[in-house]
């Protein structure tokens, strides 16, 4: 995607001056196209200023990180956007640093979720290969799954336990496939989805049980079905 910026000066060069400043960039990273010459005029009557276009193209993580700071200040949250990138892998990780994010987590991370798909579909629009993008804060993510993976581990024990099939609460895909991926290899157990969005969840099915709460058939060999 290409960003452009036009600006006026008394001579190209503080034209050209003006826009980088506006951009926030060096000479090198942008294209120049000088749109008017301007005049100096006689004793500065009849004076035009010149007037430049300055672009430069931007990557993914640039539209991610403007999108999200505008969006930031827009809603009045102080924080500041890390970005990390890896090209092998078509990723991009962001990491919010401020004070007192929890208006930004929501509940059970459906705000953090939220600004995560808003700015994945402005990072993607107009690129040919689609990037995968992770925003985080606070280290949500990480905490988030280890908690996932501790209910898992909890409900496939109570599935053992009782000898019958458990429902989870309902899910996003992400979550899902946190689920699935913790009791891939649990012994005794397996699991599949079951449901609509939003409300599609995850059930944990004990080997023999004859109920399947939810419904739908559960995947065999302790492996859960592939999230969509």
């Amino acid at each position: 995607m290409v960003k452009s910026v036009e600006a006026k000066g008394e001579s190209i060069e503080a034209a050209v001056a003006n826009a980088l400043a506006q951009l926030g960039k060096e000479r090198d990273d942008v294209t120049v196209e000088v749109l008017e010459k301007g005049k100096n005029g006689f004793f500065g009557i009849g004076a035009q200023p010149a007037v430049v276009r300055v672009s430069y193209e931007t990557s993914p993580a640039d539209t991610a990180i403007d999108f999200l700071e505008g969006l930031l200040t827009r809603f009045g949250v102080e924080a500041q956007v890390e970005c990390s990138v890896c090209p092998e892998e078509e990723s991009i990780r962001l990491n919010l640093v401020g004070q007192n994010m929890g208006s930004v987590i929501g509940r059970r991370g459906d705000t953090l979720d939220a600004i995560q798909y808003l700015t994945n579909i402005v990072a993607n629009k107009n690129e040919e290969k689609r990037w995968h993008l992770v925003l985080d804060t606070e280290n949500y993510r990480a905490k988030r799954q280890a908690t996932l993976e501790r209910l898992a581990v909890n409900t496939a024990q109570k599935a053992l336990r009782y000898k019958r099939s458990m429902a989870l609460e309902p899910m996003n895909p992400q979550e899902r496939r946190i689920i699935h991926s913790a009791l891939q290899d649990y012994e005794g157990v397996s699991t599949h989805s079951v449901g609509v969005e939003p409300n599609r969840k995850v059930i944990v099915v004990p080997e023999g049980a004859r109920e399947n709460r939810g419904g739908g058939r559960p995947n065999k060999g302790g492996r859960g079905r592939q999230d969509q």
